[in-house]
């Protein structure tokens, strides 16, 4: 049953959809506005296609935000199995792989397809290809006025922006949420591709182009260690790439911005943990291959293409012999192998990240994501600085922060008159 309160959602992405069917389900008249044909088209790409719509291993430390105490009791609200509850209650099966949370089917459709059904289940009205650039708020009546396209000007008690990001959108796509949320008095945090490539100016880069390979890694930041990661790196002609280079890609554009030296170490034997026992392995192979040549020497440890960098940066040759080198060189070059240092002198854009990070400040949000400015005006998904690592997290917040900021808008509002 309807209460009659009126709320906007103004951005159909994950948040937007989830918000919107949250607050109708808890009696809202909700009125849902995207400026594309269709909604949700981000989903249909997110995990290469599958979805990964959330992580059993959810946890703050996953996340960066300035206020994790106040993230983790939103997560409380909202957690992983809630996500996993509410997508199974509307019809979808769901798999976990490790944790990784994804639709049964693996087809991140799924997903969007039981939003979709949703939304017309919970009688949402969808206005598409309806984009709202400007929000008046009157204190005085406490209500919100937008004018859409076509000039007309329409009343609602509560708005919830959930507008999203510029993340792997056309260049200057994507901003219209910041606009909003500043011109009704919010500070935005300075907006940063998130989870994307980093760019090198090493002149190894194009050598190594197309270069797979297990490695751990450390971001370092004048010299300061400050992350580090595990998993597959992929080598490009402008730098680096893979999931563990997305995971630190947030601090390192953060630090570029401020002018600081950033660094990539590379361990291209990551299982290889104890560095005595290597420098042993390293004296062993020495010892038995003084003959072979050093690209000899080197056959069978790690990609070809990785260990002529090594010898050149060693200032040898490849036809040289181990014996020629002398062990002094063999040990260099194998202590690169565990350090092999990389400049970072930029990120890719933001048409090539996942997401972004920055936005509206978590500060001047309440623990209903209400904004602490402007009473019924709600924040969610992306548009909030508070982003994730790969692995489901950032969706999981769009859930999250969907469900939190619909509930809310939909349980204490009032009703307004156009």
């Amino acid at each position: 049953m309807k209460n009659g309160v009126k709320v906007a959602v103004i951005g159909a992405g994950a948040s937007g959809m989830m918000a919107a069917i949250t607050a109708s389900e808890f009696g809202a008249e909700v009125t849902l506005y995207e400026k594309n044909d269709r909604v949700g088209k981000k989903i249909l790409a997110t995990g290469n296609g599958r979805c990964n719509f959330s992580n059993l291993a959810l946890s703050v430390e996953q996340y960066y935000c300035d206020d994790k105490d106040k993230l983790d009791k939103l997560f409380q609200t909202f957690s992983a199995l809630d996500a996993v509850s509410f997508f199974e209650k509307c019809g979808m099966m769901t798999k976990s792989k490790n944790g990784y949370l994804y639709p049964y089917s693996e087809q991140a459709s799924a997903v969007l397809d039981i939003l979709r059904m949703e939304l017309v289940e919970k009688e949402v009205k969808l206005c598409s290809e309806t984009e709202i650039t400007d929000i008046i708020y009157s204190r005085e009546k406490m209500a919100f006025q937008l004018k859409e396209p076509d000039g007309k000007k329409r009343c609602y008690d509560k708005v919830i922006l959930a507008c999203g990001s510029p993340a792997s959108l056309k260049k200057g796509a994507g901003r219209t949420g910041y606009k909003l949320a500043e011109s009704l008095g919010h500070r935005i945090r300075p907006i940063m591709p998130g989870l994307v490539q980093l760019i090198s100016d090493a002149p190894f880069c194009k050598s190594l182009a197309g270069v797979r390979c297990q490695a751990g890694i450390r971001l370092l930041i004048d010299g300061e260690e400050h992350a580090s990661e595990q998993g597959e790196v992929q080598f490009t002609d402008y730098g680096v790439s893979g999931i563990p280079i997305f995971q630190v890609s947030r601090l390192a554009g953060y630090a570029l911005r401020e002018g600081r030296e950033v660094t990539i170490l590379l361990d291209f034997f990551p299982e290889q943990g104890d560095r005595q026992a290597f420098e042993e392995f390293v004296r062993k192979r020495f010892i038995n291959n003084q003959n072979r040549t050093l690209e000899e020497f080197l056959t069978g440890t790690l990609n070809r293409k990785i260990n002529m960098v090594l010898i050149k940066q060693c200032g040898c040759k490849t036809n040289m012999t181990a014996a020629e080198a002398g062990y002094g060189k063999i040990s260099e070059m194998m202590q690169k192998s565990r350090a092999f240092e990389i400049h970072i002198n930029g990120i890719n854009s933001v048409e090539n990240a996942q997401i972004c990070a920055g936005g509206v400040a978590f500060e001047e949000l309440d623990a209903k994501l209400q904004s602490k400015l402007v009473p019924g005006l709600y924040v969610t998904g992306e548009l909030v600085d508070v982003d994730g690592k790969c692995g489901g997290y950032n969706l999981q917040w769009a859930w999250t922060s969907g469900y939190i900021a619909g509930k809310s808008a939909a349980e204490d509002g009032k009703t307004v008159k156009e």
